[in-house]
């Protein structure tokens, strides 16, 4: 829930299992029936304004199987902790790998070293995708494809 110049927002992100992404007819058909379990149900006593929407071409990778989902495609990742004083690495994701017994997101860098790092998915502060023409071509909804 965040608050801004329109009052309260509950934001939620979806997308469609057997597609991995989520149309603006879906996106208008999960909030009417969001809606209407809240009218039934009250979970939130304040006023707000509901969200519906997709995570979006340039999405957060928050699980581990966005890790696996999206190899290939150029990456952001900002680390909790630095590693010799640096936070932020783009590049390529390679996918999930195990190190040290977790699960760990493998990138080959875009800084012209071509170093290939793994960082422990519990080191991660954020990570999401970059938006790159294969990017969008892998995203096109699966009716213009």
């Amino acid at each position: 829930m965040t608050t801004g110049e329109m009052g309260r927002t509950l934001q939620i992100m979806a997308e469609d299992p057997a597609t991995g992404q989520l149309v603006v007819d879906q996106c208008a058909a999960l909030s009417r029936d969001i809606s209407e379990l809240f009218d039934e149900v009250d979970p939130i006593e304040e006023e707000y304004n509901l969200e519906v929407s997709s995570p979006g071409i340039d999405r957060p990778l928050t699980r581990p199987k966005d890790f696996t989902l999206w190899a290939g495609h150029k990456t952001k990742v900002a680390l909790i902790e630095g590693i010799d004083g640096r936070k932020k690495f783009v590049g390529t994701l390679l996918g999930l790998t195990q190190e040290g017994g977790e699960d760990a997101a493998k990138i080959k860098l875009d800084d012209g070293s071509d170093a290939v790092m793994t960082f422990p998915l519990s080191d991660i502060h954020s990570a999401k995708l970059v938006l790159t023409d294969e990017l969008i071509a892998a995203t096109q909804p699966k009716s213009l494809n």
